[in-house]
């Protein structure tokens, strides 16, 4: 493997990880393996990205002061912001893409059949998940999933493929992440009490939106290569 495609190839491992990470923490409450392992991470401080650096920021001012009842604290709030208290679609930041994107914001619309259509596409199943396939936490862990792929096709010096990878993962991000992240992100700054959630939420649209910038250009150095 040249050097280029190494850098390439850890490029893609660092994302997987973080689009795995993030998928976690909105698939379902923290528990205390995972506080710990928190705990024990080493957050970066200068990524070029004012609004990523700010949401690793307020996690690990957070974390730091975070001892055993910090579970049963985390677990209100992640309640209190991502399921809330009324059915009205205005309670909480229901973490799914329906809600931000149909009129009424109803589950199980148009977003849920599209990513799902885009699921199958890619020859990935959501295995044991309950939830509909355009929760949060599913499209990140289709991103992750992605992320892997073109590593992979790094790894074994398939430029087209990881080219192919990489297209579809821009496509999935404009047409999906972005289209409702930022309103799901400012539901999440209304309603959660802990600096966690709300730097978790502020880390998400923050990464997302440098990822992009990071995918567009790789993509466009790609097609500047092919000409």
């Amino acid at each position: 493997m040249s050097q280029e495609y190494k850098e390439l190839h850890d490029l893609m491992v660092d994302r997987a990880h973080t689009y795995g990470m993030l998928a976690r923490l909105f698939r379902i409450e923290v528990d205390q393996e995972t506080l710990r392992e928190l705990q024990g991470m080493r957050f970066p401080t200068a990524t070029g990205s004012a609004a990523v650096d700010d949401g690793y920021r307020m996690l690990f001012n957070y974390l730091k002061t975070a001892w055993e009842d910090s579970i049963t604290e985390l677990a209100i709030d992640y309640v209190r912001t991502f399921i809330g208290h009324g059915v009205n679609g205005y309670s909480a930041a229901y973490p799914f893409e329906s809600v931000y994107t149909s009129e009424r914001r109803l589950l199980m619309q148009e977003a849920r059949a599209e990513v799902l259509a885009t699921l199958r596409e890619n020859n990935l199943k959501r295995g044991s998940w309950n939830e509909g396939e355009d929760h949060i936490a599913l499209e990140l862990e289709f991103m992750q999933r992605l992320s892997l792929r073109c590593a992979d096709a790094l790894a074994a010096c398939n430029e087209d493929e990881a080219i192919r990878q990489l297209s579809v993962q821009h496509t999935f991000m404009k047409d999906h992440l972005m289209n409702w992240i930022p309103m799901f992100v400012m539901d999440m700054l209304k309603f959660s009490k802990t600096g966690f959630y709300r730097g978790l939420g502020t880390l998400l649209w923050g990464y997302v939106e440098f990822d992009e910038g990071i995918v567009s250009e790789l993509l466009e150095g790609a097609q500047e290569d092919a000409a």
